[in-house]
C-alpha cells in the first residue's frame, strides 16, 4: 500500500485490510487460471506483488498484456505512485498439495453438474497420490433433496487442534452458485512432516543403540619409572645457630 506517516497499528490494520481486498479481487479475476494465492514483498523502491496460479501463461497473457492490465489495475485502486508496484505469476509446485487449487477444481466441477461423491472421491485421491499425509473435503448445501446436508470424505492422518494445524495444514474454502442454492467447500491438506523438514511435537525418535566395540589384541606398553627425590633433613632452629 502507499507509504504514508501513521502509526503501527493503523499500519497494520491498512495493510490486512489491502491483503485482504487484493486477495479478493485476484480470487475473482484469476479463478479460472487456477489461482492459489498471493504474496506481498515491500521494498523501499517498490512493491512487489507475486500471483501463484498453477496456469501461470494464463496469467501472464499475451506479451505479457493481462498481467499490465493487474498492474495498472492495482496501482490505481490502491493510489500506488507510477512505477512503484510490480505483479509477477509464479506457478504453484505441486498443485495437489494446494487447498486453493484443488478447492477451485471442485467448485468448476460441481457447477458443471458432475456427481458429488464422485468428485469429492477424485479430488481425496488427487491428493493423496501427490503425497499429502492426510485431506478432508466438505461439501454442505442443498446437493440432491430440498432439504440441506453436509457430505464429508476424509482420507489418511488429520490433525484438528494446536499449533501444527497452523504449520502443517493448508485450508480453502469456496461457494458454488447454483440453481437451487449455494453449495459450500472446504478443503483440508495437512502436509507431509518429518524427513528433514519439521516434525509435529509428540514425533519421537528411537535412534538405534550403538555397537560395543570388543577390542581384538590388548598392548602392555612398557612405563620407564619415575624418579623420586630424595628426602630433605630436617634441622633444628637451635642446631643451625650453634
Amino acid at each position: 500500500m502507499a507509504t504514508q506517516q501513521i502509526s503501527k497499528k493503523r499500519k497494520f490494520v491498512a495493510d490486512g485490510v489491502f491483503f485482504a481486498e487484493l486477495n479478493e479481487f485476484l480470487t475473482r479475476e484469476l479463478a479460472e487460471e487456477g489461482y492459489s494465492g498471493v504474496e506481498v514483498r515491500v521494498t523501499p523502491a517498490r512493491t512487489e506483488i507475486i500471483i501463484r496460479a498453477t496456469q501461470t501463461q494464463k496469467v501472464l497473457g499475451e506479451k505479457g498484456r493481462r498481467i499490465r492490465e493487474l498492474t495498472s489495475v492495482v496501482q490505481k485502486r490502491f493510489k500506488f505512485p507510477e512505477n512503484t508496484v510490480e505483479l509477477y505469476a509464479e506457478k504453484v509446485a505441486n498443485r495437489g498439495l494446494c487447498a486453493i487449487a484443488q478447492a477451485e477444481s471442485l467448485k468448476y466441477k460441481l457447477l458443471n453438474g458432475l456427481a458429488v461423491r464422485r468428485d469429492c472421491y477424485g479430488v481425496l485421491r488427487f491428493i493423496m497420490e501427490n503425497g499429502a499425509k492426510g485431506c478432508e473435503v466438505v461439501v454442505s448445501g442443498k446437493l440432491r433433496a430440498a432439504r440441506a446436508k453436509s457430505m464429508k470424505f476424509v482420507d489418511g492422518f488429520m490433525i484438528h487442534s494446536g499449533q501444527p494445524t497452523i504449520d502443517f495444514i493448508d485450508y480453502a474454502t469456496r461457494h458454488v452458485l447454483l440453481r437451487q442454492g449455494v453449495l459450500g467447500i472446504k478443503v483440508k491438506i495437512m502436509l507431509e512432516t518429518g524427513n528433514g523438514k519439521k516434525a509435529l511435537p509428540d514425533a519421537v525418535l528411537v535412534l538405534e543403540p550403538k555397537e560395543d566395540v570388543v577390542p581384538t589384541t590388548i598392548s602392555v606398553q612398557a612405563v620407564a619409572p619415575v624418579p623420586v627425590a630424595a628426602p630433605v633433613e630436617e634441622v633444628n632452629a637451635e642446631e643451625a645457630y650453634v
